[in-house]
C-alpha cells in the first residue's frame, strides 16, 4: 500500500534539527502510553483498535444494510452535525456517489431555509433517513430528525418506519424511540466521541449508502494503525508533528491552518478542525485550527499569511496522483496566457503549490503532508494518523483531548430561551408503537 508522508519545509528557521530531536526524545515515552491508551481514558478509545468498529464483521454489516437502502432508496438523508457527519461528508464529496442513491445532509443548521431546501429536494423521490446522534440532546438533529418524519409520514404513511434508521447510544432516548416506534437501530459506539467516529457506523454507514468501498477505509485505517506502533520515537511520524505543534505554539504561534490545493479536501478540512479545535482548546490552550482552501483562498487570505503577524504555521496536504488531466490548447485568441499552451492544470496546480509552500516557508515553518491519491485507502490512513496525533498532541499540551465541556456553555443560554425543562416527561411517552414492531440492531 502507498503511504502518506510527511516533510518539514522551514527556510524561516524557527526550528532546528536539535530542537526537534529533543522533543521527541523528551515525550517518547508519551508515544508508548498512546500506542495503546491509557487507563485514564479506556471509556474515549474505541477508535483507537481499529478492528472493534472497523473489523471485517462490522464492515460486513454496514455493507449489507447500505445495500439494502441502495436498492430501494433514490436519496439518503444524513440528519447528524459536527463529529455524526463530517468524516462521511468529507469522503463522500471527495470521492463522490457512485448512484443509484444520493446523499442529503440535514440536521446540520437551524436555517429555516435550509430544511425546506431539504424537503424541496425529496418531493417524488424514495426517501430513507439515518439520524446519527450519541445523546439526542443536540438540537439541530433533533429537529430536523422531526422535520423529516413529518414528510416522511405523509409519503408512506405507517411504512415509513422501515425507512428509519438511528444511530445512537444503547439506553439513549434515541434507542427507546426505535423500539417503540420500530425504527432500525445502530449503536453509536459508547466509547468513541463524536469527533473520533470515522472508523465506525457513524461514518463507515454513510459512506458505504454512497457506495464508498469502505473496506478499503478500513484496510488504509489499520495500516496506519500497524505502521505507528511499530515505529520507534525516533522513527515516529506522529510524534515529530505532535512536537513540531507543540514547539511552535511554545513560540507564539497560536494559530495552525490545514491548506490544500485540491478543493475535493474542504470538508475533510472541515472534519480536520473540529478534530483539533474540540480536543485541544481547553484550559485557556491550544492552537487555533482553521483551514485554506487554495489555490481561492490565496487571493482573499495571501496577503496575511505573507506579511502578517506571526500567529500562523501551515500544514499542507500535497496529493501526488490526483488521478485528473485537462490539457489547455491554443485556440487563437490572444488572451495573454500563450505560456500556458499544452500544459495540464494538474501541472500548474503543482507549480502553484510549490511555489506557496516555498514562499511561505520562509515566513513561517511548513509541514508537508504528502498524500498518493484521493482515494478510500488514503482517507483511512489520514483518519487514523491525525486522531493519533490529536491524542498525543494534546497529552504532550497538557490537556484531556477527549472531552469539550466548553460546547455546553451556549446550549444552556439557548434552551433557557427556548423555554426547555429537562425535568419535563412528555405525556404521550416516546410515542405510538407502530404495528408492533420493534427496533433492531446486532451484536457480535
Amino acid at each position: 500500500m502507498k503511504e502518506i508522508s510527511m516533510e518539514l519545509i522551514d527556510g524561516s528557521s524557527w526550528l532546528s534539527p536539535e530542537e526537534i530531536a529533543s522533543g521527541v526524545e523528551e515525550y517518547g515515552s508519551y508515544l508508548e502510553e498512546v500506542k495503546y491508551g491509557e487507563e485514564q481514558y479506556e471509556e474515549n478509545l474505541g477508535w483507537l483498535d481499529v478492528e472493534e468498529w472497523a473489523g471485517e464483521k462490522w464492515i460486513t454489516y454496514y455493507q449489507e444494510l447500505a445495500a439494502d437502502v441502495r436498492k430501494n432508496a433514490d436519496a439518503f438523508v444524513v440528519i447528524g452535525i459536527g463529529g455524526s457527519n463530517q468524516a462521511a461528508r468529507a469522503v463522500v464529496d471527495a470521492i463522490g456517489e457512485t448512484g443509484p442513491v444520493t446523499i442529503v445532509w440535514a440536521g446540520n443548521s437551524i436555517s429555516a431555509d435550509s430544511i425546506r431546501s431539504v424537503l424541496q429536494e425529496l418531493k417524488g423521490k424514495s426517501v430513507y433517513i439515518n439520524v446519527i446522534a450519541k445523546n439526542f440532546e443536540t438540537l439541530e438533529p433533533g429537529i430536523g430528525f422531526r422535520a423529516l418524519r413529518s414528510f416522511m409520514k405523509k409519503e408512506y404513511g405507517e411504512e415509513y418506519v422501515k425507512r428509519v434508521i438511528c444511530t445512537g447510544s444503547e439506553g439513549s432516548h434515541l434507542e427507546k424511540l426505535c423500539k417503540v416506534n420500530g425504527f432500525h437501530f445502530l449503536p453509536f459506539p459508547a466509547n468513541i466521541g463524536g469527533r473520533f467516529t470515522a472508523l465506525s457506523p457513524v461514518g463507515l454507514f454513510p459512506m458505504a449508502v454512497a457506495g464508498i468501498d469502505i473496506s478499503a477505509i478500513a484496510k488504509g485505517a489499520q495500516f496506519m494503525r500497524q505502521r505507528l506502533l511499530k515505529e520507534s520515537a525516533s522513527e515516529s511520524m506522529a510524534l515529530e508533528y505532535a512536537v513540531i505543534r507543540n514547539l511552535l505554539y511554545q513560540k507564539g504561534f497560536s494559530m495552525e491552518m490545514l491548506s490544500y490545493f485540491e478543493p475535493r479536501y474542504f470538508r475533510f478540512a472541515k472534519w480536520w478542525m473540529q478534530l483539533f479545535g474540540e480536543s485541544e482548546g481547553k484550559d485557556n490552550k491550544g492552537l487555533y485550527p482553521l483551514f485554506g482552501n487554495f489555490s481561492e483562498d490565496l487571493h482573499s487570505i495571501g496577503q496575511f499569511l505573507q506579511d502578517g503577524s506571526n500567529v500562523i504555521f501551515e500544514t499542507f496536504l500535497e496529493v501526488q496522483d490526483t488521478g485528473s488531466s485537462y490539457v489547455l490548447h491554443n485556440d487563437n485568441v490572444d488572451d495573454l496566457f500563450d505560456y500556458l499552451d499544452g500544459k495540464d492544470f494538474d501541472e500548474i496546480n503543482r507549480a502553484a503549490f510549490e511555489a506557496t509552500i516555498t514562499a511561505h516557508s520562509k515566513k513561517f515553518p511548513c509541514v508537508k503532508i504528502s498524500v498518493p491519491a484521493v482515494d478510500e485507502e488514503t482517507f483511512g490512513q489520514l483518519f487514523y494518523f491525525f486522531e493519533f496525533v490529536c491524542y498525543l498532541s494534546a497529552k504532550i499540551l497538557g490537556v484531556n483531548p477527549f472531552d469539550q465541556p466548553g460546547v455546553e456553555a451556549y446550549k444552556q443560554y439557548m434552551f433557557q430561551a427556548l423555554g426547555k425543562n429537562e425535568n419535563k416527561i412528555q405525556a404521550n411517552g416516546y410515542g405510538a408503537a407502530v404495528g408492533g414492531r420493534s427496533a433492531s440492531s446486532i451484536s457480535f
